[in-house]
């Protein structure tokens, strides 16, 4: 854990967020909060988790990344 006021504990939560920002939620004008939070229901499970690719994961989905996980226990 690091000391208040440093940022190392949220950098996994504030890179996610810079990424819903700049990749769905900047470029929309929403009329309600349930649309809002819809919207973003579906950036996180269709595309952030589904084809986005991140780095952490060798540049895999966290959806294929998840199944490459699971034929390697079938297989071991």
């Amino acid at each position: 854990m690091s000391r208040k006021g440093d940022c190392w504990d949220n950098a996994v939560v504030e890179s996610f967020f810079g990424s819903l920002k700049q990749e769905r939620v900047q470029w929309r004008s929403y009329q309600t909060r349930y649309e809002a939070q819809q919207d973003v229901l579906e950036y996180i499970s269709m595309f952030y988790n589904g084809y986005r690719l991140h780095s952490y994961l060798g540049y895999t989905s966290p959806n294929d990344f998840e199944k490459q996980l699971m034929n390697r226990k079938k297989a071991a």
